[in-house]
C-alpha cells in the first residue's frame, strides 16, 4: 500500500472512508481536508454500470459547467479565413491552419483544447498521432470540429469540459476548485451527473450510477451518495 504524509493522514480523519455522503456535505468535506499549499482541483470520480468493452455502451459528451473550472483554458482553432476572424474575436489564443499544423509538427503543444473547422480536418488528421496521444484531437462528439468556431471558443472559455468513460468503466472530471464556495462546486456536480445520466446509454442495464467520489489533488476522497441523483 501506499504511504501518506502527516498532513493527509491528519485529513482522511475528516472522512469516513465507509461512510455515503450527501453531495453537500461530501464537498464540504473534501475542502476541509484539502491541505496543500496550491488551489488544488476538486475532481469527481463516477463508476457507471456499463460495459466499456461495447461500442453501444460508450459514454462520452461535454457540459458547460455553471461555475467553469477555475482553469483559463488556452484554446487553438484551425481555421481561414473569416472562421479565423471568428475565433480571434470569440477569445482564442491560437488561431492559424498550416502554421499552426507546422509549429505542432515542431514539438509546439502551448495549448489546452483544440478546435478545427471541418474544411480544415483532411490538415489536422496528419496530426493523428501527435495530439491524439495527448487527448486533443478535435472531435465532433465533443463539439470541437464544427463552423460555429465562435460558440465553441466561447463555451470551453465560460467552463466547458469532455467526459469520456476510460477502459475501467469510470469517468473522472474536474468540478472546479478548492478556493470555490461548497455551493458553486456543487452545482457543478450536479450539472455534470445531470450530463451523464442523460448520456445513459440505451444498452446499459441495471444499475447506471454505481459510485460517486469526490476529491481534492492531494486530498482523501468522500463517497457521495448516488441515490440524489436519480
Amino acid at each position: 500500500m501506499a504511504k501518506h504524509g502527516k498532513k493527509y493522514v491528519e485529513a482522511a480523519k475528516l472522512i469516513d472512508s465507509e461512510a455515503v455522503y450527501e453531495p453537500a456535505e461530501a464537498v464540504e468535506l473534501v475542502k476541509k481536508a484539502a491541505t496543500a499549499k496550491f488551489d488544488e482541483t476538486v475532481e469527481v470520480a463516477v463508476r457507471l454500470g456499463v460495459d466499456p468493452r461495447k461500442q453501444d455502451q460508450a459514454v462520452r459528451g461535454v457540459v458547460v459547467l455553471p461555475h467553469g473550472t477555475g482553469k483559463t483554458q488556452r484554446v487553438l482553432v484551425f481555421a481561414k479565413g473569416d472562421k479565423a476572424k471568428e475565433a480571434e474575436a470569440a477569445g482564442a489564443d491560437f488561431v492559424g491552419d498550416q502554421d499552426m499544423i507546422n509549429k505542432i509538427q515542431q514539438g509546439w503543444f502551448e495549448f489546452d483544447v483544440c478546435v478545427a473547422t471541418p474544411d480544415m480536418m483532411s490538415e489536422v488528421g496528419k496530426l493523428g498521432r501527435l495530439l491524439g496521444g495527448k487527448g486533443l484531437m478535435p472531435n465532433p462528439k465533443a463539439g470541437t470540429v464544427t463552423f460555429d468556431v465562435a460558440k465553441a471558443v466561447q463555451e470551453i472559455k465560460a467552463g466547458k469540459i469532455e467526459y469520456r468513460l476510460d477502459k475501467a468503466g469510470q469517468i473522472h472530471a474536474p468540478i472546479g476548485k478548492v478556493s470555490f464556495d461548497a455551493a458553486k462546486l456543487n452545482e457543478n456536480l450536479k450539472s455534470l451527473i445531470d450530463a451523464l445520466n442523460r448520456a445513459k446509454p440505451a444498452a446499459a442495464k441495471g444499475v447506471y450510477l454505481k459510485g460517486i467520489a469526490v476529491s481534492s489533488t492531494m486530498g482523501p476522497s468522500a463517497r457521495v451518495n448516488t441515490a440524489t441523483f436519480k
